[in-house]
């Protein structure tokens, strides 16, 4: 082969690497633009289908609780039997469901095709990382790779609602569901020719079918105490409680049978990391405020300053905008050039200073004063800091563990999405009710129970930047070992000698 042909040849397999990660985003952009389309769509579902207000949730926690039950399963069954073979299975559950969810006419078909779309949605977001990382080792292209990534599962959701509107306003609710069909179908075509077909390492290095049972159980449990009977009933009640403890239980269980099972679900090595353990905390703290907010600062648009679906969506998109260009043009060359560490805390405390912001919005906010400069704030502090965060998050993993790493970096994103979610709307109700009751107007009282909301996310993001500070290693990168199945060191050596 001559230098001309084998350059090429070069060019067109790394075109064929980037248009590879761009089916990969698109299948992760059809699952997170689900959730806030759904949000979206809640009034227009109920007066249809006839919806009482507790039940209506469950549109929600169905899709939730087999999503966040199934996450750390999923990733790791991606390293075993291969991740192309388990993401392609989970478009084709969620394509399906999908369809099942467009044509219910009933709340029990709904409700059901809604937690059948949750495994599918587990099944395809825990491997898409792990895909990216193993296709890009080389630390400065990994590094980009995951900033798009980064910018479509962190931004997806104010496309979502931007996307929710429109569709539910001009034709129908069924449409929201009905657009994933050919999405999933072209993802499916595209990746089944785009990417190769990896091995996996075998179910027997890791088919723990006790300790699968007991995670999936715990996390399932968890989250369905999370957005039922803690939102429902308060933290401290009776079934709160008792569920909780089940819960943990089980989680406890679990990290015991890990520690001594010979072929573990969930190699506990991967906690050894001070960088992995403490990015996916941060992850936790950081997306307990960021999703709270989106909730609530959607409600505050809606029930105050009087704005519909299509304006919320609207309202929303300029954290889309610059978040994305933050994302794909310029956090990989920050995280090359400053360490990822140097990249996540200030983009973290814009994070914060966006929440201490919108804690200050009055009843009678105008956009442009109140709202805007908090929307661009959170688009530049999100696009500095998640690229970073998943670069960290994944920093720790050979490559026969990219999967679980995966699920991992997913399922924090998930509890703490539902955690910040049920604490904070829960507060959040709960002055808004106390200050009603006391004689306030309407507006002003839930104008104060959004402000409490934001006030108790900016210090959950400011803990992140606690956790960054002290427990994240000074280096501040190590970038996945993809090239081998050694212990991480190989890869923080390779990244220092890069940087």
């Amino acid at each position: 082969m001559t230098k001309h042909e084998h350059q090429t040849t070069h060019e067109r397999s790394d075109r064929s690497r980037w248009i590879a990660l761009y089916v990969l985003c698109t299948g992760m952009l059809m699952i997170v633009l689900d959730v806030t389309v759904v949000n979206v769509a809640l009034p227009s579902i109920q007066d249809d289908l006839g919806f009482s207000t507790s039940s209506l949730a469950w549109v929600v926690n169905a899709y939730l609780i087999a999503f966040g039950g199934l996450l750390l399963l999923a990733g790791r069954f991606g390293d075993l039997i291969g991740r192309r073979s388990v993401f392609l299975a989970g478009l084709a559950v969620f394509t399906t469901a999908s369809l099942l969810c467009g044509v219910a006419q009933s709340q029990g078909l709904l409700v059901a095709a809604r937690f059948v779309q949750g495994i599918g949605g587990a099944l395809t977001s825990a491997v898409i990382l792990g895909m990216i990382v193993t296709m890009f080792p080389e630390p400065r292209e990994q590094a980009k790779a995951i900033g798009v990534y980064a910018f479509v599962a962190s931004a997806g959701g104010s496309v979502g609602l931007l996307a929710g509107g429109v569709l539910t306003q001009s034709i129908n609710w069924h449409w929201i569901f009905f657009i994933n069909l050919p999405i999933g179908v072209a993802t499916a075509v595209a990746t089944s020719r785009l990417i190769d077909r990896d091995k996996g390492i075998g179910l027997g290095a890791g088919a723990d079918i006790p300790g699968a049972a007991l995670i999936t159980s715990a996390l399932m449990l968890g989250v369905y105490t999370i957005v039922k009977p803690a939102a429902e009933k308060g933290w401290g009640a009776g079934e709160t409680l008792a569920l909780g403890a089940v819960a943990i239980a089980l989680l406890v269980a679990f990290v015991a049978r890990e520690a001594t099972a010979r072929t573990p679900l969930i190699p506990l090595r991967i906690f050894r990391s001070r960088t992995v353990s403490g990015a996916n905390l941060i992850q936790v703290l950081s997306v307990a405020g960021m999703f709270g907010m989106f909730f609530l600062g959607s409600l505050y648009m809606q029930r105050v300053l009087g704005y519909d679906a299509l304006q919320i969506g609207l309202a929303f998109l300029p954290v889309t905008i610059v978040m994305g260009t933050l994302s794909i043009r310029y956090s990989e060359r920050l995280v090359m050039r400053l360490g990822a560490r140097r990249t996540l805390v200030p983009g973290l405390a814009l994070i914060a200073l966006a929440l201490v912001l919108f804690a200050q919005a009055p009843v009678d906010g105008t956009y442009t004063t109140h709202v805007l400069p908090v929307m661009l704030l959170l688009g530049t502090g999100a696009g500095l800091a998640f690229p970073a965060l998943m670069t960290l998050a994944m920093s720790g993993a050979t490559r026969g563990d990219a999967g679980l790493a995966s699920g991992l970096v997913n399922t924090t994103a998930q509890v703490g999405g539902a955690l910040g979610l049920a604490v904070l709307a829960t507060l959040s109700t709960s002055r808004s009710d106390k200050l009603i009751h006391h004689g306030e107007s309407t507006a002003s009282a839930l104008t104060s129970g959004y402000h409490l909301a934001f006030w108790i996310a900016a210090v959950l993001v400011a803990a992140a930047i606690v956790v960054a500070l002290t427990v994240l290693e000074p280096a501040g990168v190590v970038v996945l070992a993809a090239q081998d199945d050694r212990e991480p060191a190989g890869a923080e050596a390779a990244y220092s000698e890069a940087a």
